[in-house]
C-alpha cells in the first residue's frame, strides 16, 4: 500500500496544477480587462478560453489514454502546464495570452480525465474513494495556493498578473520530473499488453487479489480502442456521468472561483479585502474536501451528495439576497458556507464517481465524456457570469437564485444514482445495470 499512496500522490499533482490554473485568473482578470480594454463579452471569453481548451482536452483525453497509456499522457499534461505558465506570464499581446490560456485549459481537460482514472486503476476497492480523492484534495490545494499567491502579488503594480500566472511553471516542472517514478496502470496493461505485464505492476502495488480479477477481465474484454462507448449496455452510466457533471457546474462553483474578488467588490468590499477574502474560501475548500475524503469510503458517495445539496441551496439563497443588499456584510460567511457544502459533497465525489462508474473496457472514454460535459457547462457559466452581472440590474441576485434552483433539481437526480462505494472496478457494470 505504501507504493500505491506514493504513486497516487504523484499522479494527483496534476490536480494541483488543475486547481491553480482554474483559480489563478480570479486575481488577474480585472487587471487584464483594463490592460487590453475588453468589454464584457471579450472579457468573458478571456476568462473562459481556458475552459474551451479544457473541453477539447477532456474530449481527446480518453482516446489518447487508451491508445498510448495513462503515464505518457500524464507527461504531456505536465509539459502543457509548463508552456502555458511561461507563455501567459510573458505574453506581450492579448491574442498570445489567449493561446497560452487555451493550452493551460487543454492540460486541465486531459488531467481531469487521466489523473482520476489512473489513480482508480491502481487503488484497492476499499480505499479507492480516498485515493482517487487525493486528486480533488490537490485541486482545492491548488486553488488555495492560487488565491494566496494572487494576494501576495497583488501589490506588484501593472505586471502583478504576470507573476500570478507565471509562478505555475515551478510545480509544473516538479510534476514532470516526478512522473518518471510511476508505473503504467496495471488495468491498462491487462487490456493492451496482457496479464503478465499487469501482474508485475500489481505485485509492486501489493494487490495479489486484483491480479486474478484483471486477468479475467482482460480475457473477456476486447481492447479498449475497439470497444464503443455508445452501446445500450452503457446507457445508464453515461446518463449518470453526464447529469452529475452538468449539475456540478450548475451550482455556480466555477463562477465563484473565477470571479471571487469581483463578487466581493459587488457587495461593497474594498479592493484589498476583495483579494483577501478568497483565501478564506480556498482554505475552507481544502478543509471540507479533506473531511469529505476521510469519510467517503464509509458514508458513501450518494449520502454526501444529498447532504451537500441541502446546504448549498440554503447558502446560495443567502448569497443571492446578500448581493441584493440584504445583510451583505455576511456575504463572506454565506459563500464560505456554500464552498464547505460543495467541497464535502460534489467536490469530493465527482472525480471519484466519474473514474469508477464505467467498466474497465470503456473507463477512459466514459470518464472523458463526463469530464467534457463538466467543462462545457463550466465554460458557459464562466462566460455568462460577467455578461449577466454587468448587463442587468441586480444581476448578481438573479444568477445566484438560478444556481440555488438548479441545486433543487440536482437533489432529485441524486436520489436516482447508484452507490458505488466498495465495489470492485471489474464488477462496476453490475452496479449500474
Amino acid at each position: 500500500m505504501k507504493n500505491v499512496w506514493k504513486y497516487a500522490l504523484i499522479a494527483s499533482l496534476g490536480g494541483f496544477l488543475f486547481g491553480f490554473e482554474t483559480a489563478v485568473i480570479s486575481g488577474a482578470e480585472q487587471i487584464i480587462q483594463q490592460l487590453w480594454q475588453l468589454d464584457a463579452f471579450w472579457h468573458g471569453l478571456t476568462v473562459s478560453i481556458s475552459l474551451i481548451g479544457t473541453i477539447l482536452g477532456a474530449l481527446l483525453a480518453g482516446g489518447y489514454a487508451e491508445k498510448y497509456g495513462r503515464k505518457p499522457v500524464l507527461a504531456l499534461i505536465a509539459l502543457l502546464y509548463l508552456f502555458s505558465a511561461i507563455g501567459c506570464g510573458l505574453s506581450p499581446i492579448w491574442s498570445l495570452f489567449l493561446l497560452f490560456r487555451f493550452l493551460g485549459g487543454l492540460a486541465v481537460g486531459v488531467s481531469s480525465v487521466v489523473g482520476p482514472v489512473y489513480i482508480s486503476e491502481i487503488a484497492p476497492a476499499k480505499d479507492r474513494g480516498k485515493l482517487t480523492g487525493l486528486f480533488q484534495i490537490m485541486i482545492v490545494s491548488g486553488i488555495f495556493v492560487a488565491y494566496l499567491t494572487n494576494f501576495l502579488f497583488a501589490g506588484l503594480g501593472d505586471n502583478a498578473w504576470r507573476y500570478m500566472l507565471g509562478i505555475m511553471a515551478l510545480p509544473a516542472a516538479l510534476f514532470y520530473a516526478l512522473l518518471r517514478l510511476l508505473p503504467e496502470s496495471p488495468r491498462w496493461l491487462a487490456l493492451h499488453r496482457g496479464s503478465e505485464a499487469a501482474h508485475v505492476v500489481f505485485a509492486r502495488l501489493g494487490q495479489a487479489s486484483a491480479m486474478a480479477d484483471s486477468a479475467d477481465s482482460s480475457a473477456t474484454s476486447t481492447p479498449q480502442q475497439a470497444t464503443s462507448l455508445w452501446q445500450k449496455r452503457y446507457s445508464k452510466p453515461i446518463v449518470f456521468a453526464v447529469l452529475l457533471a452538468f449539475f456540478n457546474q450548475m451550482t455556480g462553483i466555477n463562477a465563484i472561483l473565477y470571479y471571487a474578488p469581483r463578487i466581493f467588490e459587488m457587495a461593497g468590499f474594498d479592493a484589498q479585502l476583495a483579494y483577501l477574502q478568497p483565501i478564506f474560501i480556498g482554505g475552507t475548500n481544502v478543509l471540507f474536501t479533506l473531511l469529505g475524503m476521510s469519510i467517503i469510503d464509509r458514508v458513501g458517495r450518494k449520502k454526501l451528495l444529498l447532504l451537500g445539496a441541502v446546504g448549498m441551496f440554503v447558502f446560495l439563497l443567502l448569497t443571492a439576497f446578500g448581493l441584493k443588499g440584504e445583510h451583505s456584510s455576511f456575504l463572506l460567511f454565506y459563500i464560505i458556507g456554500f464552498i464547505g457544502c460543495f467541497a464535502l459533497s460534489q467536490g469530493a465525489v465527482i472525480w471519484v464517481f466519474l473514474a469508477e462508474i464505467f467498466p474497465n473496457e470503456v473507463r477512459a472514454k466514459g470518464s472523458s465524456l463526463g469530464s467534457s460535459t463538466h467543462w462545457v457547462f463550466a465554460a458557459i457559466i464562466s462566460w455568462l457570469f460577467p455578461v449577466v452581472v454587468e448587463g442587468f440590474e441586480q444581476g448578481g441576485f438573479y444568477i445566484f437564485l438560478f444556481y440555488a434552483l438548479m441545486v433543487v433539481l440536482s437533489f432529485v437526480f441524486i436520489l436516482l444514482l447508484p452507490e458505488t462505494k466498495g465495489k470492485d472496478l471489474e464488477s462496476m457494470k453490475d452496479a449500474t445495470g
